[in-house]
């Protein structure tokens, strides 16, 4: 009996070795949370900003949208791409390329003064989405897999640092020195950061973590392909742009002829192009999309929740600025400084929430948290679409909406990491920004759409119209509806994974 105890003591001594995360991933994580921050903060003091885009640009509701649309389509078609390129030519590499080109962007937005060569910028800037995955990859190899949901935990903690100093600093640094200033103030970050990573990554020791951490053999190592689907990039950037495209024409110009022929065109060329990309998957050895995954019911369901997390996240992010900035009574009136406040308590909250839910389900497992989170999304929404006459009532709204977001997306991305074989992990981690960023380039179109279409002008100012109180209403319903769809999947999600873990057993 003596032995027997001191064997099971041996044996969790040894787990608790083998499970302990090393100071080095801590570096790694710290330095990569640096970025996380530095492209939150970029974003958040650009939202306070749309109104005075708007006006500046001289452009309409539907075509602002593309100042975050832009950024999202660019960086879904480029993520899988350099995720690719990073197993190819090394993570480090192509991180440092990615950023670059991002300060490239950032550099470029800083002197635009037309709306064609702003898009162009910020679909520059868009590429720098790809550095996450190649980011999470890192931090993948350094974590344990027991421990992968903390570092995830800790990255989304970082975007919400990020995005609290972008809202509580950004309404300030737009209505004193402009939105074009948001920009110069990333140059030096950007470049600092470039220099880190140069410095203190180490891909042959990030290496030797990854075969310790994840018990793989160095000698059975998987060959890596030397191919990029080029193809399938162009296919599905063409999908998704005329698409788009065609939702905004048809919400500027809705009674013109020849602009909805136009539209019918745009519309015609994505389903090609969406049947193309789909071929194009199928033929290839190395996929964009490896449509074996979505065999899986469990990692189809998962993907499925980022999606409409990534939907309703940025059709909010579009909406509650224009909401903030209407004039009363259709708006609330305020300033970029009142904007950006209205925001800050999403941020705050997500600060909190990110590390802490990723130890959460550490602990507790991924199920419950995410079927919490979606039903604490839903309840913010629901109150928002009944509650939205009131700064009061929205700050409230988006603190609730940030404490379901972060239980989530850390649980459906830890399901997805837990469910898929090894030797398609990056493919998989790839795929999944991929769908949330595609998601997330609907929402703010589809918000868009609603604002052009229903507007309305107030008795002191009956030549300028603004999105009226009907279209905030449809933004906040359909947000609603599509996170009470999160449920379901979650549910759902529970069932199957349930019924995995009972023949597993049996």
């Amino acid at each position: 009996m003596k032995k027997i105890e001191e064997k099971d003591r041996d044996n969790n001594q040894q787990k608790a070795i083998d499970t302990k995360i090393s100071l080095y991933a801590w570096k790694i994580l710290s330095l990569l949370g640096i970025i996380a921050i530095m492209v939150m903060y970029a974003e958040t003091m650009l939202i306070p900003a749309i109104p005075d885009i708007i006006t500046d640009l001289n452009i309409s509701f539907g075509t602002s949208s593309w100042i975050l649309t832009a950024y999202l389509i660019s960086g879904a078609v480029m993520t899988p791409i350099c995720a690719s390129l990073s197993d190819i030519y090394g993570k480090k590499k192509i991180l440092l390329i990615v950023v670059f080109v991002y300060l490239i962007g950032t550099i470029i937005a800083y002197f635009v003064s037309d709306i064609a060569t702003f898009i162009i910028a910020r679909a520059i800037q868009g590429i720098g989405i790809s550095m996450f995955p190649i980011a999470f990859s890192m931090i993948r190899d350094c974590f344990p897999r027991e421990k992968i949901s903390i570092g995830q935990g800790v990255i989304t903690s970082m975007f919400a640092t990020g995005a609290a100093v972008g809202f509580s600093i950004g309404g300030l640094v737009v209505h004193n020195y402009g939105w074009h200033f948001t920009f110069l103030t990333l140059i030096a970050p950007t470049i600092l950061f470039i220099l880190l990573v140069w410095k203190y990554i180490d891909i042959r020791k990030i290496s030797e973590y990854k075969h310790l951490n994840h018990n793989i053999n160095k000698d059975n190592a998987e060959i890596l392909s030397t191919k990029v689907d080029i193809k399938g990039a162009l296919s599905l950037s063409l999908s998704i742009t005329c698409f788009l495209l065609g939702l905004t024409l048809f919400e500027n110009n809705i009674s013109d002829s020849k602009i909805q022929s136009i539209i019918v065109v745009l519309f015609i060329i994505s389903i090609l192009a969406l049947t193309s990309f789909i071929i194009i998957e199928r033929r290839t050895d190395q996929p964009l999309v490896n449509f074996k995954l979505f065999t899986n019911k469990t990692i189809l369901s998962a993907n499925l929740i980022i999606l409409l997390i990534g939907f309703t996240h940025f059709m909010i992010f579009q909406s509650i600025p224009i909401l903030a900035r209407n004039a009363e009574p259709l708006g609330f009136g305020l300033d970029a400084v009142g904007t950006g406040n209205i925001q800050l308590p999403f941020a705050i909250i997500f600060v909190l929430f990110g590390p802490a839910s990723g130890i959460i389900i550490s602990r507790m497992g991924s199920l419950k948290p995410i079927i919490l989170g979606t039903i604490i999304s839903s309840i913010s929404f629901f109150f928002m679409l009944f509650f939205h006459s009131e700064e009061y009532y929205i700050s409230v709204a988006l603190a609730v909406f940030a404490t379901g977001l972060s239980f989530t997306a850390i649980g459906a991305m830890n399901i997805i990491i837990l469910f898929t074989p090894s030797n398609y992990i990056g493919t998989s981690t790839g795929l999944s920004v991929l769908i949330r960023i595609l998601g997330s380039s609907l929402g703010p179109v589809i918000a868009a759409l609603y604002m052009q279409l229903n507007q309305s002008h107030i008795a002191m100012n009956k030549s300028f119209f603004y999105p009226s109180a009907y279209s905030f209403d449809l933004i906040f319903l359909t947000a609603t509806i599509a996170s009470m769809c999160s449920i379901v999947l979650a549910l759902y999600l529970k069932r199957i994974t349930n019924e995995k873990i009972t023949i597993v057993y049996t």
